[in-house]
């Protein structure tokens, strides 16, 4: 068994593990008593997610000023990285928006009634930021004291302004690239150890839930992944829509070149499991392969489309659960943040908790919401990995389509 299959496989044994025993101290604890008892299983949850709030912000400093740095380039191939970032903008944008449609829409949250905890109680946003808060989330006056707050937006702001200097400095500036790749590459693996201990937190954390809240609260879960499948369905369609205009019938064509790519990606959880077979695939569709090699490994940084559908739908779900109304503004911010913070980090399993875990410190919603997706956080990331791959091969296509480098 690979270990990615592995560490899904322990995360289900685990979460089945709570559900049970969550029930079981439901029924058989007087209700007054739940809290104490519960107490120390949701403490292995909030250790999980200190090891996860440590990452952010130099996982999103690195892996952004080494994606800007690399973007840098294009200036040497001006026409077609413009026209590659044009459809990336436009796809994220679309994803985003879906995820936060949907979740206004089906309000999957609305029954969890978590209450607020009293540390992030008085910090809740309820009417949105006004202009100058805003402009104090998005401009740093010390990048160093935005890092130990987890400032996400601020860490960004200094990040893009670090890789367009860095890339300015050609030759010299290369070697500091490649020491923050290193380095970026090194909190990856930080992330794949720290993830090594998401069995033990959802354990603890469904424990905990199901017996404060009691069985019920798994509908709220079963309607959740089936609205976030639906949505995924509907961003498929839109993707492959919006190529079809491109490359016309061709596109079920490529639907069937992918089809291996998919499910690999489906079934390890992992765009990147996928990458090799489907730069070749890409290439026997008929994209040249100077076309391939230039906007595929872009798209897996800078265009995740399942990913990004499913932070604004988690980020949002996780404000219901707790009855913090976001109005119409503060979500659109929310959404421009997460269009920033996502780019640059890979497809790693699972890194989306990462970038959510920033979201929602930035807007005062209770990090401790992010236990709420842990246990169901496999299922979904197999939807949304396989989601990647295919948003990827369409903009490849595209782009291949536009350049006039699209044979047969």
């Amino acid at each position: 068994m690979k270990k990615g299959n592995r560490l899904t496989t322990y995360i289900v044994i685990a979460l089945i593990a709570g559900i049970i025993l969550g029930f079981i101290i439901n029924k058989n604890i007087a209700p007054e008593r739940i809290e104490n008892v519960t107490e120390p299983f949701s403490l292995i949850p909030d250790a999980f997610l200190r090891l996860i709030k440590m990452i952010v912000a130099p996982l999103v400093f690195f892996t952004l000023v080494v994606g800007v740095a690399k973007l840098g380039d294009l200036k040497s191939v001006g026409r077609i990285g413009a026209k590659t970032l044009f459809w990336f903008l436009c796809a994220s944008l679309a994803s985003l928006m879906l995820g936060m449609i949907l979740v206004n829409l089906f309000e999957p949250g609305i029954e969890m009634k978590l209450p607020i905890p009293e540390s992030t109680a008085k910090g809740i946003v309820h009417d949105g930021l006004s202009l100058k808060e805003f402009l104090h989330h998005v401009f740093p006056t010390s990048v160093i004291d935005a890092m130990a707050k987890n400032e996400i937006l601020q860490i960004v702001v200094f990040a893009l302004f670090f890789g367009v200097a860095t890339a300015s400095m050609g030759e010299r500036g290369k070697s500091i690239i490649k020491v923050f790749d290193t380095i970026s590459h090194i909190i990856l693996k930080m992330t794949g150890y720290v993830m090594k201990l998401a069995p033990l937190a959802v354990f603890g954390a469904m424990t905990s839930i199901i017996a404060r809240q009691g069985p019920g609260i798994l509908k709220t879960y079963s309607i959740f992944i089936g609205e976030f499948y639906f949505g995924l369905l509907l961003l498929w369609l839109i993707l492959l829509g919006a190529g079809a205009i491109i490359i016309k019938k061709r596109i079920f064509e490529l639907l069937r070149r992918i089809k291996e790519p998919v499910l690999l990606a489906f079934s390890t959880s992992t765009s990147e499991a996928a990458f090799p077979k489907l730069l070749l695939e890409l290439e026997r569709f008929g994209c040249r392969d100077k076309i391939v090699s230039f906007v595929l490994p872009l798209g897996y940084s800078f265009n995740l489309d399942g990913s990004m559908m499913y932070m604004t739908f988690a980020s949002l779900f996780v404000a219901q659960s707790y009855g913090i109304h976001l109005d119409f503004g503060t979500q659109i911010s929310m959404l421009l943040i997460l269009m920033l913070t996502s780019k640059g980090i890979a497809g790693v399993p699972r890194a989306s908790l990462v970038v959510i875990a920033g979201t929602l410190s930035t807007f005062n919603i209770p990090e401790a919401g992010l236990a709420l997706l842990l246990g169901i956080d496999p299922l979904l990331d197999m939807g949304r990995s396989a989601t990647n791959v295919v948003g990827n091969s369409v903009a490849t296509a595209v782009v291949s389509k536009w350049e006039g480098a699209l044979e047969h």
